[in-house]
């Protein structure tokens, strides 16, 4: 049976009270999706209030974007999502927490989808995240009490990246800072430089560069444990 991945997304559309826009980045969803299903897998689509997602970072001069934008069906069910809360957690070999600002406001304290990554892990999936996806791993704890990224090495948006996009004083947190704090070893690279971490079977990946590079290490991970 072909393997499925829960692509995890924010439905806040806010960047705290600067009245910009923000919402899940379309690069950190279009890039895993066209990695996942070549590699056969089967890819649904959440998120944190369920329906219409808020995108960020179109930029149709990349193709897998287009290709992705452009299938009718497809936009559909990214603007039909499942609500978080409503996830059976048992369909699915991992969960990717998609980036983009709003993730900051929304993630860290859902319980729908901490309730269904938590559960993914200790039945032997992936988590993973990118950019400012991790934001869902910040207060996730597994059924030992334990935060799950307590002692993994791990890379997310970095402080310094979030000072460079002068958001540092916006954002409710800052997400490396706060990740070191539950107990993960982060991993950084150079602003905007691809950086993939994968530790177990959490994968992370500090920004949209690395997007890519995240939703080939899960396939790598899935497939070394089906092996």
């Amino acid at each position: 049976m072909a393997k499925r991945i829960l692509i995890a997304l924010t439905s806040h559309d806010q960047i705290g009270t600067t009245g910009k826009r923000t919402g899940a980045y379309l690069p950190e969803i279009a890039h895993p999706f066209e990695v996942f299903t070549k590699a056969g897998y089967n890819v649904d689509f959440a998120s944190v209030k369920g329906g219409q997602v808020p995108l960020d970072g179109i930029d149709r001069k990349d193709a897998a974007q287009v290709q992705f934008l452009d299938d009718s069906p497809l936009a559909r069910r990214v603007h039909d999502s499942a609500p978080s809360r409503g996830v059976d957690a048992s369909r699915y070999d991992a969960i990717l927490f998609a980036g983009g600002h709003g993730t900051m406001w929304d993630f860290p304290d859902d319980a729908g989808f901490q309730k269904v990554a938590a559960a993914i892990y200790e039945k032997g999936g992936v988590v993973a995240a990118v950019c400012h996806g991790p934001a869902a791993l910040v207060n996730l704890k597994l059924s030992n009490g334990k935060y799950l990224v307590d002692g993994k090495e791990v890379s997310a948006f970095t402080d310094a990246e979030e000072r460079a996009a002068k958001l540092d004083a916006i954002v409710p947190f800052l997400l490396e800072s706060k990740l070191v704090s539950r107990g993960a070893k982060h991993q950084g690279a150079p602003l905007w430089q691809e950086k993939v971490v994968v530790s177990e079977r959490l994968v992370t990946g500090q920004n949209p560069a690395s997007a890519r590079g995240v939703a080939d290490a899960i396939v790598r991970v899935l497939e070394s444990s089906a092996s």
